[in-house]
């Protein structure tokens, strides 16, 4: 099976190029028409020549993704369902701000992490997705934009879909270079997030790599026993643990950590547990920001239920007090199964009762 060229960071691709008899330049004009013309077929390539674009269309295909299902939202918020090669099914989630327009990436088909609240951990992980496969999520939701000829451009991106991105880190790194890249799609560094549960040893690799791109740690949870009931991370990884390679990575990068929380009912949400997440960050605050996010309940964990309002905002309120950084993520695409890895799971079911 041929894979996607969207996997081949622009060093990658100049390498195979020269591996096979082609010049070093091509590399660029290669990248000129998948990123900024965005073309949709090798032989659109007009300044390539025959030859080069028979090689790449011998080895490479341009899209993999097959768009299944697209959901919108009345506010904006677009949810596409796309089939791979291989039939599994991913999310990936437009949204739009008054910052700009963000995608929200998967990185794996299902989840191994299980969160006990989370939708996406419903069915489990069979693979990574490569690289390419990654890519091609934002292409193809650039690829909307431009046929829908508003003049929007992807700005965004947030990896924060079905999988957890850090264990899948080495395609998750070619990925972060190629959107990144200042002759590709150019998407800032300081524009991408990287969302994980804690996976440690990534961490501070990921410290180490050197890179602007953001960090977000789900934390869920101020102390190591009511983490451990919803995360089952926190086994592997215990909060001291986190906290060290979190402590680790501040050091190295100086760059402010987002803490995502999210509140569920009468589990986490107390004032209680919003002092002692402010004690937790007590001595990093100043790089610190929590994001309050109310639960989106999912029919499979029908024991959690969202927060009330006057919870959320005595949480927010005991946080602000302790001088903790915070605010309550505002819901997008609340009327299209907005919870993660929701849309895949149900159309996997309907696929399932037509089969028995």
């Amino acid at each position: 099976m041929k894979t996607s060229i969207f996997g081949l960071t622009l060093e990658q691709l100049t390498t195979w190029l020269l591996d096979n008899g082609q010049k070093k330049y091509r590399a660029e004009q290669i990248w000129d028409w998948l990123y900024i013309k965005r073309i949709t077929e090798f032989a659109q390539m007009a300044n390539v020549s025959k030859e080069c674009i028979q090689l790449l269309e011998d080895n490479f295909v341009l899209y993999t993704l097959e768009q299944s299902v697209k959901q919108e939202s009345a506010d904006g918020t677009i949810k596409f369902l796309f089939k791979m090669q291989d039939g599994n099914l991913i999310e990936t989630v437009l949204m739009r701000f008054k910052y700009g327009s963000s995608v929200c990436v998967t990185t794996q088909v299902g989840c191994n992490i299980g969160c006990s609240f989370c939708a996406s951990g419903l069915l489990k992980k069979s693979r990574d997705l490569s690289s390419g496969e990654i890519v091609e999520q934002i292409m193809k939701v650039q690829q909307h934009l431009d046929e829908v000829k508003k003049e929007e451009r992807v700005s965004h991106i947030v990896v924060m879909g079905i999988g957890e991105p850090f264990d899948n880190y080495t395609n998750l790194m070619s990925f972060l270079s190629v959107v990144n890249s200042q002759k590709g799609l150019a998407i800032g560094a300081r524009h991408i997030t990287v969302s994980t549960s804690g996976i440690v040893p990534k961490i501070y690799d990921y410290a180490d790599e050197g890179l602007q791109v953001n960090l977000a740690i789900s934390i869920h949870a101020p102390t190591n026993e009511l983490r451990t009931r919803i995360m089952k991370i926190n086994k592997a990884y215990p909060i001291e643990k986190l906290m060290d390679a979190i402590d680790y990575y501040l050091e190295k990068t100086n760059r402010r950590i987002t803490f995502e929380y999210i509140l569920l009912r009468d589990v986490n949400d107390h004032v209680e547990e919003a002092v002692k997440l402010a004690k937790l960050l007590e001595n990093k605050r100043h790089l610190s920001y929590v994001n309050l996010i109310p639960y989106n309940p999912v029919d499979e964990h029908g024991q959690y239920q969202q927060s009330t309002p006057e919870a959320i905002s005595a949480f927010y309120d005991a946080l602000k007090k302790k001088g903790i950084n915070c605010g309550v993520r505002h819901e997008q695409g609340a009327d299209i199964d907005a919870a993660c890895g929701q849309l895949r799971s149900k159309q996997i079911k309907k696929a399932d009762k037509v089969q028995a």
